[in-house]
């Protein structure tokens, strides 16, 4: 019996991992489509690999093991982490269409998406406590949870830093 339960484990990690590639592909597709760039969906999909950091932290400071839901609250933050990289990339984008110096545009920007970003973020977080302690859906609530927070940290300093880089955006005095 614990055999077939291993293998119907492996099956289910298989299908998720197939189910978060296919996630990751489809909000390249729709995010290049939108943004008619290639290269703005890669710089807000950077900030994703930082946000399952924050999911194998949260799992290791709740002491909870890697499970098939906790897997699943990471293919979540997919579509939660990459919102709030568009919310921030829109943002710049519209300022510099209006004029505005790209690296002024880019704090600006960072500064003013700033507190909707972290206000819907935080309101996620809090709401997912409760379930921290539920047997079932803890693991969910501590992926959700620590790879948002990472995430969201990473989005509003890194998608400028890296909008800069891959723009070459300098700052001239």
């Amino acid at each position: 019996a614990s055999d077939v339960y291993k293998r119907q484990q492996q099956e289910s990690f298989s299908s998720l991992i197939m189910l978060l590639l296919l996630s990751l592909m489809l909000v390249y597709i729709v995010m290049a489509a939108q943004f008619e760039s290639f290269k703005m969906p890669f710089i807000i999909m950077l900030a994703i690999p930082f946000a399952f950091t924050g999911v194998i932290l949260a799992l290791l400071i709740t002491n909870t093991t890697l499970s098939i839901v906790a897997a699943l609250g990471a293919v979540m933050l997919v579509g939660i982490v990459t919102k709030n990289g568009i919310v921030l990339m829109d943002e710049i984008t519209l300022q510099i269409g209006q004029g505005t110096e790209p690296v002024t545009a880019l704090i600006d920007s960072a500064q003013s998406r700033l507190r909707p970003v972290m206000m819907a973020a935080l309101t996620t977080i809090l709401g997912m406590i409760p379930l921290l302690t539920d047997a079932m859906f803890g693991s969910l609530a501590a992926s959700i949870m620590g790879g948002l927070l990472f995430g969201t940290v990473i989005t509003l300093v890194f998608i400028p830093v890296l909008y800069a880089l891959f723009f070459h955006i300098k700052h001239v005095d």
